[in-house]
């Protein structure tokens, strides 16, 4: 996806919660899942919108990506991102408990953040950036957008954003999707780009003040605090790259140099460090390379012309074992040579969660599926309730004919962390699998509200309450969150009618919200 529809999607879903209730065949969020009620962050600036608003537009825009297959939904590659992500987060007031963070299939250099904490990342930072402390300045950077309330400040600016602007930029979306841009570029600019510009783009202060905080975080999270500085000295040689692919209007992140010898004097003000990149991120990144590569490239003699010449990392050694796997369709022999590989790996890593799912995923190709699912049983006794490695045993389960072990198993991860909906899914088709019908349709529910869809949600719960043989546990469960989803929607249309009064007054009192 070219980054025009990506940001011209970013505008249009930070339109308001108001033009997301006048638009009421568009999918609505539930706000977040029971127990996990997002804190308060003791700033001015979170009275501008709800947290529950925030929370719902940055699932809509999470959503939408993923609709457009623009997510690389990855549990190992999303797994390490959090991680990362969470130990610059918690150094914020609020602790971190709030943010997700997501790979976006782009090679650009680029990330962006939108409200209730979802943060996304082009896979460029991982590929193009020049180590995990520039990765992590950058991610500090978006997170103190979201922790300072900027995107929030300019919603509350563009208030006044009308239906037709809105239902201009959807058109433009569309078109840009079936283009290749040049309609959206032009759909944006009559749907009153000048709009679309004010909110996407960032003020200098606002800017400004995200290195600044970004840069504390970095520096209390461990890292180099000169990072940042350096992360905008790579994204400023690639600008001409970048270029060619964004119309100016939409170029939300301006490097200057004068910003950059603003971030190196900040950074002058903490104690220096030299970070050593870990062996997650080298790997992870090799992960990346693997999994978005187009198809005639040669990954396997990229990586062994690296361990010929001796530079190889552990992860450039994972990389090429990744890339036997994904060649083993052509060549039925590359999943013995990439189990071969990571079974040496293992044994002088034992304590790495990659390479052990790596080793029974090339095992399980190679038709030695009984070896492949004792390893992964061993991966499950050394990292309980790890979610990689119960996503993909859980996966393999289903692959091998045990689908309500499967399902029994992704159950037990929901008690532990909450669920992303690519794990949701497979814990519906587990239990469709299973012969479990009521569960089947449970989940597609739930997933169909992780997605925003309420009236399908709706549609599948009721279908869940009318299979046959389901327990009277199991039915309470499905009539309570029917009545939570029915709750929510009645509550969307009262909202729905109160904005259009206010809506109506507020042009003949226009002073009423500014004291």
């Amino acid at each position: 996806m070219r980054r025009l529809c990506l940001f011209a999607l970013t505008a249009l879903m930070l339109v308001t919660a108001t033009v997301f209730a006048d638009e009421s065949n568009r999918p609505i969020i539930l706000g977040p899942p029971a127990g996990s009620d997002l804190p308060e962050l003791g700033s001015p600036a979170a009275t501008l919108l709800s947290q529950s608003d925030e929370y719902r537009l940055g699932a809509m825009v999470a959503h939408e990506l993923r609709e457009q297959n623009a997510l690389l939904e990855d549990p190992e590659v999303s797994e390490y991102l959090n991680d990362l992500g969470d130990r610059l987060a918690a150094q914020s007031p609020s602790g971190g408990a709030h943010f997700q963070f997501f790979l976006i299939k782009d090679p650009t250099i680029n990330a962006f953040a939108v409200p209730g904490g979802y943060i996304f990342i082009h896979q460029g930072l991982i590929l193009v950036g020049n180590s995990e402390s520039e990765l992590a300045g950058v991610m500090a950077h978006e997170i103190a957008h979201v922790t300072q309330h900027h995107i929030a400040r300019q919603l509350r600016a563009q208030s006044q954003q009308s239906l037709t602007t809105a239902a201009m930029m959807i058109a433009a979306i569309l078109l840009g999707a079936a283009s290749g841009g040049q309609a959206a570029e032009a759909g944006l600019i009559g749907a009153q780009g000048i709009a679309a510009q004010q909110q996407i783009n960032f003020t200098r202060e606002n800017e400004i003040e995200a290195d600044r905080v970004g840069i504390g975080f970095l520096a209390a999270a461990g890292f180099d605090p000169n990072a940042m500085a350096s992360s905008f000295e790579t994204m400023s040689r690639h600008e001409g790259l970048a270029a060619t692919y964004i119309p100016a209007m939409l170029i939300d992140h301006p490097v200057t140099t004068d910003r950059i010898a603003e971030a190196r004097a900040r950074a002058a003000q903490f104690p220096p460090r030299r970070n050593k990149d870990s062996e997650s991120y080298e790997m992870i990144r090799e992960r990346v390379r693997v999994l978005t590569a187009e198809r005639d490239v040669d990954l396997v003699n990229y990586y062994q012309k690296k361990i010929d010449r001796g530079e190889a990392t552990l992860g450039d050694r994972y990389g090429q074992a990744l890339a036997l796997i994904e060649r083993d369709g052509v060549d039925h022999s590359s999943a013995d040579d990439a189990a071969r590989i990571l079974d040496k790996l293992v044994k002088e890593h034992e304590g790495n969660i990659l390479l052990h799912i790596a080793l029974a995923q090339a095992q399980i190709k190679d038709n030695q599926a009984k070896k492949g699912m004792a390893t992964f049983a061993q991966a499950a006794k050394l990292f309980p309730r790890n979610v990689p490695v119960t996503v993909r045993y859980a996966e393999a389960l289903m692959q091998e004919g045990h689908p309500m072990d499967a399902h029994n198993m992704l159950l037990d991860l929901f008690n532990i962390v909450p669920p992303t909906p690519q794990q949701i899914r497979l814990t519906a088709l587990a239990a469709s699998a299973a012969g479990d019908a009521g569960d089947a349709y449970f989940y597609m529910g739930e997933y169909d509200i992780a997605g925003g869809d309420l009236n399908m949600a709706a549609q599948q719960l009721q279908l869940a309450l009318a299979s046959p043989h389901i327990s009277s546990i199991q039915r309470q469960r499905y009539q309570a969150r029917l009545d939570e989803v029915r709750d929510y929607l009645m509550s969307i249309r009262k909202k729905q009618l109160a904005d259009s009064g206010d809506g109506q007054g507020g042009q003949q009192g226009q002073g009423r919200g500014g004291h």
